[in-house]
């Protein structure tokens, strides 16, 4: 079904509408390169359909390689991304860009076998010294906060992730509902969550004031967003989305008052209401674990 979008600046539209999360923000560096590596491969799936049973095997394997390599590579890219834009992090767990490389190498050398071993190998290894020179190599150690310990770094590095998660989860429920304005809601309130992580990322010590927006809430957000999806999929009931944005604009008041209070440091002052959060969140069916 159509749907009209209602921007800022489309005909009619409301100059209050949520504002993208991520406004001015670069796009992922390396990203247009990778996806060209898929073009690449495509030759390489021609070439299946022109010779015997044993060619179109060597060809499609050849094929599934590369697309293996650039898919690897472009997880390896956002990974690096993500690596990249915070303070504190753990290097990726799998080294996405060099597998995808290897694999990418492979399927080059093993589409270039049919004129000999010897051209496969040599044409294998440019290919990979090229990938390798194009997108470099995955970050190979922890990020770490100039003066905090190890243990100190690995609590914040575990529970931001575990935080990007709920946002991942968020964004994923809210697409399904498929309402551009709400999406571009949620993005708005998970810059400002990602502003509290980057606060917390800079001064450690300040995880365990945070820990319960980190954990609890955002596992409420969670909850709350993939519930709101699937009753506001099925009948789009406007008074289901007022709801929603009202609970969105109470996490996001608080989430944005707590994140003053630890760039300030005013612990005593403001402890942002954590009970009144708490029972927001329950009002709308939403069970949140007790404690940290």
């Amino acid at each position: 079904m159509a749907q009209k979008f209602g921007g800022q600046y489309s005909p009619g539209g409301n100059s209050n509408a949520p504002k993208p999360a991520f406004g001015g923000a670069k796009p992922v560096v390396g990203r247009t390169r990778a996806n060209l590596l898929f073009l690449a491969a495509l030759p390489v799936l021609f070439t299946a359909f022109s010779g015997g049973a044993a060619g179109m095997a060597t060809a499609l394997g050849a094929f599934a390689l590369m697309i293996l390599g650039a898919w690897l590579t472009r997880e390896g890219i956002d990974a690096q991304a993500a690596y990249d834009a915070r303070t504190i992090a753990r290097r990726p767990a799998i080294p996405r860009k060099i597998f995808g490389g290897i694999a990418l190498a492979l399927g080059v050398a093993v589409a270039t076998l049919d004129t000999s071993i010897m051209d496969g190998v040599l044409y294998g290894a440019i290919a990979l010294v090229l990938h390798l020179t194009a997108f470099g190599l995955d970050p190979l150690k922890n990020k770490v906060a100039e003066g905090v310990d190890t243990f100190q770094t690995d609590r914040v590095a575990r529970a931001v992730e575990e935080a990007e998660r709920h946002l991942s989860a968020m964004l994923d429920a809210i697409k399904s509902a498929g309402d551009r304005v709400m999406i571009a809601r949620v993005e708005q309130f998970q810059a400002t969550a990602r502003a509290m992580f980057r606060t917390v990322e800079d001064d450690p010590r300040d995880l365990t004031s945070a820990r319960r927006y980190l954990g609890v809430y955002l596992l409420g957000a969670k909850d709350a967003t993939i519930k709101f999806a699937k009753l506001y999929a099925q009948n789009r009931d406007p008074d289901v989305k007022a709801d929603y944005t009202a609970l969105l604009d109470d996490l996001e008041a608080n989430f944005t008052a707590k994140n003053q209070a630890l760039l300030t440091d005013n612990r005593t002052d403001l402890d942002i209401e954590i009970d009144v959060l708490r029972d927001r969140l329950q009002r709308e069916g939403i069970r949140l674990p007790e404690g940290d």
